[in-house]
């Protein structure tokens, strides 16, 4: 498992998985062209842009370059890093047939390959340490009610909306996000806001 400070934005969920099993970080998929429509995932993109920079790793056929074009103007090219992978053609394991233009998506790319589109685009990969940062565990989202709680559906959305996410991100990738550029300390002190805000509210 290869550890980067960038998010990766990928077509489908296909990709996503294939990408889980190379890389550490965070991945968001576009849903293909669904990204077009999708304003919370567009600020969600924006975001990641802005706090930890983005690589755009879209197929190599006319529909993933007309993705990366839109990805690179909602972000204004700020932060992002494009990574190409070469056209080979052949057809995905999952298919009955080829894609139109008969190329491999990521999903079907051999990894080496990939990891050498990576290096190309000035990636720098190191391999997944054990650091000195503490990080923001699943128990500490049951501990402040984030999840496994009665309410723990509103306390995530109050924290979505405090870190200026998307509402309906799931639990997982809000403990990654948290987790790829705050701090234990400022993950608590948030909460810490959350909950006094709360707590006024319901006076």
């Amino acid at each position: 498992m290869i550890k980067i400070k960038e998010a990766v934005i990928v077509e489908g969920k296909y990709d996503k998985i294939k990408m889980s099993g190379i890389l550490d970080t965070v991945i968001i998929e576009t849903d293909g062209f669904g990204i077009f429509k999708d304003k919370e995932k567009q600020k969600l993109i924006r975001f990641l842009a802005e706090k930890k920079g983005i690589i755009i790793l879209t197929d190599s056929d006319s529909a993933g370059f007309k993705i990366r074009s839109f990805i690179q103007n909602i972000t204004k090219s700020k932060n992002v890093k494009n990574v190409f992978i070469p056209d080979v053609y052949g057809k995905e394991k999952r298919k009955t047939e080829a894609s139109k233009e008969g190329k491999l998506g990521v999903e079907g790319i051999n990894n080496e390959i990939i990891l050498n589109a990576l290096e190309k685009a000035g990636v720098f990969c190191d391999e997944t340490q054990q650091t000195e940062k503490k990080e923001i565990t699943h128990t500490d989202f049951f501990e402040d009610g984030v999840s496994g709680n009665e309410n723990s559906s509103e306390i995530r959305k109050a924290l979505s909306r405090e870190l200026e996410l998307p509402e309906r991100i799931s639990t997982s990738s809000l403990l990654k996000l948290i987790n790829s550029y705050m701090t234990y300390e400022e993950y608590k002190e948030t909460i810490k806001k959350i909950t006094e805000k709360n707590s006024v509210s319901n006076l």
